[in-house]
């Protein structure tokens, strides 16, 4: 049983900073790829970062220079550093998991999901 769950989110202003940190319960947390994804209203979901089991990156063009994927010090924790943070950033930010060792960018690819933690970017 894999259970996701986030933290970190809030408001801020345009040009702030925010650290959205995910705790992720798996036996073996080297076993999975790791995503952030978000969505806003009316809009599908889509990949803001993701790292591979090798720890290898992927990043949205929208984030690239901005947002810093990781995987926390502690002990089975992703983390996503934004910073420059622009008002179409809003939305509700999802942390996600899969078996994969390919961390793809479409959410239909992953199977495990967190409920989702709010950032509002004004």
């Amino acid at each position: 049983h894999v259970q996701l769950v986030e933290s970190g989110g809030g408001s801020v202003q345009a040009g702030g900073s925010l650290r959205l940190s995910c705790a992720a319960s798996v036996y073996t947390y080297s076993s999975y790829s790791m995503g952030w994804f978000r969505q806003a209203p009316g809009k599908e979901r889509e990949g803001v970062a993701t790292i591979d089991r090798d720890g290898s990156r992927n990043y949205a063009d929208s984030v690239k220079g901005r947002f810093t994927i990781s995987k926390g010090n502690a002990k089975n924790t992703l983390n996503l550093q934004m910073n420059s943070l622009k008002p179409e950033d809003t939305a509700l930010y999802y942390c996600a998991a899969d078996l994969a060792y390919r961390a793809s960018m479409r959410a239909e690819d992953f199977g495990y999901w967190g409920q989702g933690t709010q950032v509002t970017v004004s």
